[in-house]
C-alpha cells in the first residue's frame, strides 16, 4: 500500500505542472467540448508510458552493473535538479490561457490531444525515464503498486482538471493557484532528490 501511495504522490508531482497539455485540457473543460475524450486519452497515455518505463527498467535491470546503477542515479539527480529549477523559473513566467474558443470535430480534438501528449519530450522523461528509473530497485509487486498509484494520479488529475475547470475557471486560470501548486512540487521533489542522493552515496 505504501508503494501505491508513493506512486500516487510521485506521479501527481510530475503531472501537476502548467504546460501546453494541461492548458489544453483546461480550455476543453472551459468550453465543455469533448472533455471525456481528452481526459481519457491523456490518462490512458500516461498509464501506457508509466508501465512502459517500469517494465523496461525491470526486464533490463539484470544487465545493470554498479557503474550503470551509479550513472542512472546521477542522471536521475540531474533530472530532478533541472525539474526543480524549471519549477522555480515558473514564478517569472506569465501564463497565457486562450479565451477565444472555436468548435472542433472529435477527430481534430483527438489528434490535438495525441499531439500534446506524445510530441512533448517531457512526457517521456517524466514517465518512462523518471518513474521507471526511480522504481528500478523495487520488488516486482512493489513496482506494480507504484505504477498503479502513478496511473491513478493521472486519471484523477486529468478528469478533475477537465470537468472542474469550468466550475472553478477563475482558479484553474489563475497563475497564483499554479504557483502554490509549484511550491508543493518543489518541496516533494526536493525530498525525492535527497532520498536518491542518499541511495547514490550508498553505491560509492
Amino acid at each position: 500500500m505504501e508503494y501505491l501511495v508513493l506512486g500516487f504522490f510521485t506521479g501527481l508531482s510530475l503531472i501537476l505542472a502548467i504546460g501546453a497539455q494541461n492548458i489544453f485540457v483546461i480550455e476543453q473543460g472551459l468550453k465543455k467540448q469533448y472533455v471525456f475524450l481528452v481526459c481519457l486519452v491523456c490518462s490512458l497515455s500516461d498509464l501506457l508510458l508509466i508501465f512502459s518505463g517500469i517494465l523496461l527498467f525491470h526486464f533490463f535491470h539484470q544487465y545493470f552493473n554498479l557503474f550503470v546503477e551509479l550513472v542512472l542515479n546521477i542522471s536521475l539527480i540531474i533530472f530532478l535538479i533541472y525539474f526543480i529549477y524549471s519549477k522555480i523559473k515558473f514564478f517569472k513566467i506569465n501564463v497565457n490561457f486562450n479565451s477565444e474558443f472555436k468548435d472542433s470535430s472529435s477527430s481534430e480534438i483527438l489528434l490535438r490531444t495525441l499531439g500534446f501528449t506524445y510530441l512533448n519530450a517531457h512526457v517521456y522523461s517524466d514517465t518512462v525515464f523518471f518513474l521507471g528509473n526511480f522504481s528500478k530497485n523495487f520488488l516486482f509487486d512493489e513496482k506494480i503498486y507504484f505504477g498503479v498509484g502513478a496511473s491513478i494520479a493521472s486519471f484523477t488529475f486529468f478528469f478533475l482538471l477537465g470537468y472542474l475547470s469550468a466550475y472553478f475557471s477563475k482558479y484553474a486560470k489563475s497563475e497564483k493557484t499554479w504557483k502554490y501548486i509549484n511550491i508543493f512540487i518543489i518541496g516533494f521533489m526536493s525530498l525525492l532528490a535527497i532520498y536518491i542522493v542518499k541511495e547514490t552515496v550508498y553505491f560509492l
